[in-house]
């Protein structure tokens, strides 16, 4: 929930322009911006649903979801604009088209804990990828792997080793996997950035520095990645933090900052971009 005297900020920036404000509350805690594929609206997360706001300004609208158990901030649109495909409160992914809700994912063994978390989904539409939680002894999510699967009817597939803990994962345009991980890392939480081809074998990493490094979102023409990055000694994607939200090209370099955010989670956690991938959106949380 919103603190008093809290607000949640909606912005859009331009690849080479700077911010502009979209949409304010200090009722509604909204979070995790998609942008629809006519470019006219960007979707939020907020009480377990989702809302439509006008780029151009407006008020928030929300979204039926059908017979859908409240909604997480983990979502994404079918490149078409046809579905929305979104990560459940209890744990499992289902497809929304036409005000109708089907469950995609089946039930795993009780004693895995089992729980899905959408990130991605493949050009074509056809492919999703999200991260899976599982427990290893008393933590109920102590192995955080990033798999796919159709975005329709059909099973899960590990992606390479799963690289866990990992979180974040979405498809270039190549159909390349972008995630973040801590894999390599020196001290607990050093997430960094990484990408992985669709065979999942030899991941490439694309961020080292101090900071934490989360959710790589990459444009649809494959020219620019958008990610939110934490302070050095960040644990997972805390809430309430100041952050900063960067671009860079899909290997890496030429690393710049486009805002500085009270923020952290909900600020960007899955793909923002506008469909002619001149602009992103992202959230803040001034007080």
């Amino acid at each position: 929930m919103l603190a008093p005297g809290q607000r949640a900020e909606l912005w859009v920036a331009g690849v080479d322009t700077e911010p502009r404000p979209v949409f304010s509350s200090t009722t509604m805690l909204f979070e995790a911006p998609n942008w629809s594929a006519d470019g006219r609206f960007l979707v939020v997360n907020a009480d377990g649903g989702l809302h439509r706001i006008p780029v151009d300004g407006g008020d928030a609208e929300p979204i039926e979801l059908g017979e859908v158990p409240p909604i997480n901030n983990d979502h994404v649109l079918a490149p078409d604009g046809t579905a929305v495909y979104v990560s459940a409160q209890d744990g499992h992914l289902y497809r929304i088209a036409d005000g109708t809700a089907t469950r995609l994912t089946d039930d795993q063994a009780p004693a895995r804990s089992f729980r899905y978390y959408l990130h991605g989904i493949s050009a074509d539409g056809e492919t999703l990828a999200f991260v899976g939680t599982e427990r290893v002894g008393a933590d109920a999510s102590a192995l955080r792997r990033v798999f796919t699967r159709p975005a329709g009817p059909g099973t899960d597939t590990l992606l390479g080793s799963g690289f866990s803990p990992a979180d974040g994962p979405e498809f270039g345009p190549d159909g390349s996997v972008y995630f973040n991980s801590e894999l390599g890392a020196d001290v607990p939480g050093h997430a960094q950035l990484y990408r992985v081809g669709p065979d999942g074998r030899r991941p490439v990493r694309l961020t080292h520095d101090e900071r934490v490094n989360w959710f790589p979102h990459p444009s649809p023409d494959g020219a620019h990645l958008a990610y939110v990055s934490f302070p050095p000694g960040t644990l997972g994607h805390p809430e309430n933090v100041d952050v900063l939200v960067r671009l860079c090209r899909p290997d890496g370099t030429g690393i710049r900052d486009v805002a500085a955010v009270f923020g952290g989670q909900g600020t960007m956690n899955v793909n923002s971009w506008s469909p002619d991938s001149t602009r992103f959106a992202f959230v803040g949380y001034p007080s």
